[in-house]
C-alpha cells in the first residue's frame, strides 16, 4: 500500500490496478474519497496507508479520488468541519478569495494584452481586433476552464496565440461538424490544416487588406462596426 504510487481504476468498483498492472482488491473498511477537497486529501495522505487513483485519457490524467480507511476519513472530515466553522477560518477564506480575485483580474488583463499583441491588426481593423480579443479572453481565461490559457507550461504570448487559433477553429471553421476518421494523427493533421487557414486570415487583417463582408471571422463576431478609420 505505497503512499507514493498512483493506481488506476480496476475492473470492478472495489479494485484498482497498480503501476505494474496487477489487480488489487480494496481492503475492507476502506472508502473512496472523491477529488475536490484539497485539505482532506492532503491530510489523508499524511494519515497513513492509502491509494491515490487516477485515470489516463489520451495525454491527460484525471483524478478519481483516494482510497483510505473509512474511520480515518470520518475523523479527518469531523476535524475539518470543526475548523471550518470558526470565525478565524472564515476570515482567512475571505482574504484568500480577495487575493485570488485580484490575481485572476491581473491575469485576464495581461492575457487580453497578449492577444491584442499577437493579433497586431492594421489600425483600420482596430475595432475588430478588440472585439476578437475580448471574445477569446472571455472564453479562455475563466478559472477551471481547462483551456490552453490556464496552463503555465508555456509563456503567455504562446498561450494567447494558441487560444486565438483554438477559438477560430471552433467559431470560424466547420471543425465541430467534421467527421474525422479514427486514424492516429488524423485529427492533429486536420487541426494543423485549419490553423494554417486561420493564420492566413489573420495575416490579411494585419496587412490591412480589403476583407469581404462574408469573412467567417466577422460573422463569428456578430458583424457590426469593424473598421476604425
Amino acid at each position: 500500500m505505497s503512499s507514493e504510487s498512483t493506481y488506476s481504476p480496476g475492473p470492478t468498483a472495489n479494485s484498482v490496478k497498480d503501476p505494474q498492472g496487477k489487480i488489487l482488491q480494496v481492503p475492507d473498511g476502506w472508502v473512496l474519497v472523491p477529488p475536490g477537497d484539497v485539505a482532506l486529501t492532503r491530510r489523508l495522505k499524511a494519515a497513513g496507508p492509502h491509494w491515490v487513483v487516477a485515470e489516463r485519457r489520451g495525454r491527460k490524467l484525471f483524478s478519481r479520488g483516494i482510497w483510505a480507511n473509512g474511520e480515518t476519513v470520518e475523523q479527518i472530515r469531523a476535524d475539518l468541519e470543526a475548523e471550518r466553522s470558526t470565525e478565524s477560518f472564515a476570515r482567512k477564506q475571505e482574504a484568500a478569495a480577495v487575493r485570488r480575485d485580484k490575481v485572476q483580474a491581473e491575469y485576464v488583463e495581461d492575457f487580453h494584452g497578449a492577444v491584442v499583441q499577437f493579433l497586431a491588426f492594421h489600425p483600420i481593423y482596430g475595432l475588430l481586433a478588440e472585439k476578437l480579443a475580448r471574445a477569446v479572453t472571455a472564453h479562455a481565461t475563466p478559472v477551471g476552464s481547462g483551456t490552453v490559457a490556464r496552463t503555465k507550461r508555456i509563456p503567455v504570448e504562446q498561450r494567447a496565440e494558441a487560444a486565438v487559433i483554438a477559438w477560430m477553429r471552433h467559431q470560424t471553421t466547420g471543425y465541430d461538424g467534421m467527421i474525422i476518421p479514427q486514424v492516429k494523427g488524423k485529427r492533429r493533421e486536420v487541426r494543423r490544416m485549419l490553423a494554417g487557414r486561420s493564420h492566413q486570415l489573420l495575416q490579411e487583417y494585419r496587412r490591412g487588406a480589403l476583407v469581404p463582408d462574408a469573412c467567417p471571422l466577422r460573422k463569428a463576431l456578430g458583424g457590426g462596426e469593424w473598421k476604425d478609420f
